[in-house]
């Protein structure tokens, strides 16, 4: 599975994002269907809402400070559902074209700016950056790539990474899996830099909390290691064809239960694809609800 890719000069032996690693983690099944198979799956009203708000958020951040309050938010909204609608109009289908359900859906979607606002007063803040794609290169010639919502750097030095979520804050048991997204960012910049960053913050707007980890070399150097396995595991089920289903609780939301063992389905036979596609499959849209 070598040579596909070359960066720098350096044949890269596979790539991998915070949801390409997510997916596999959760069930290399999910995993196969996802990125080997590449099977459709529908948008839901809370993908829509994520992607509406994250959207307005970044163009608040266009306004000059004194500009940015929740009344010019709120006039965001209706814009950026617009932009949403002219890229996908088969989007209008989840709402019932223009009837009643639109219309509480734009409801929670300012009920989530507001949420923002109780959090933050972006009038105080001015990002480094924003919607930042960032990659590099392991030792071990995986590449690590993907986009970072929010990057705050202090007068002092001092970096924030800020990830929006328009869900709910999770529970205990489930802020490993949560955190593993911004560590695995945090990885990609320290590698990048040559500095940790000192705060990850995910601010969660269904539920107005936010999360915050200081994360250390220690730290990162464990999710260096476990990307690793990820990607050593990825590989040797590649090789074998052996993409078993994990079942959890996360499956209540599988798109694919149809297809899958563990429901009574049975996966679509695998397809001959290049080794391109496993090594360098290309970002999935990174979860933004």
């Amino acid at each position: 599975m070598e040579g596909a890719t070359v960066v720098d000069g350096v044949d890269v032996v596979g790539s991998l994002s915070p949801s390409r690693a997510g997916d596999f983690m959760t069930c290399p099944l999910l995993y196969r269907f996802r990125t080997i198979d590449k099977l459709p799956e529908s948008s839901s009203p809370a993908a829509v809402r994520g992607t509406v708000v994250h959207k307005v958020l970044e163009d608040l951040f266009d306004l000059p400070a004194s500009e940015r309050t929740p009344q010019r938010a709120a006039d965001l909204l209706e814009p950026a559902w617009g932009s949403v609608l002219a890229d996908d109009p088969e989007v209008a289908e989840l709402f019932g074209g223009d009837g009643p359900e639109i219309g509480a859906w734009l409801v929670s979607c300012r009920e989530s700016l507001e949420r923002y606002f109780a959090l933050e007063d972006p009038r105080r803040l001015e990002p480094a950056e924003r919607e930042m794609y960032v990659e590099t290169l392991l030792d071990s010639r995986l590449l690590l790539r993907g986009f970072v919502d929010r990057l705050d750097v202090a007068p002092t030095g001092e970096v924030r990474v800020v990830d929006y979520k328009t869900g709910r804050s999770p529970g205990e048991a489930f802020e490993g899996k949560a955190l593993f997204q911004m560590k695995f960012y945090a990885l990609v910049l320290w590698r990048l830099r040559g500095t940790v960053p000192t705060l990850l913050q995910l601010i969660y707007l269904g539920n107005g909390e936010v999360l915050r980890y200081r994360p250390d070399e220690r730290d990162l150097l464990a999710v260096e290691r476990k990307v690793n396995a990820i990607w050593a595991a990825i590989s040797r089920a590649a090789e074998t064809g052996d993409w078993r289903p994990n079942r959890s609780r996360l499956c209540d939301w599988c798109a694919h239960q149809a297809l899958c063992p563990e429901f009574g389905g049975t996966p679509p036979p695998l397809p001959v694809v290049p080794t391109q596609a496993i090594v360098d499959p290309g970002l999935a849209p990174e979860d933004t609800d």
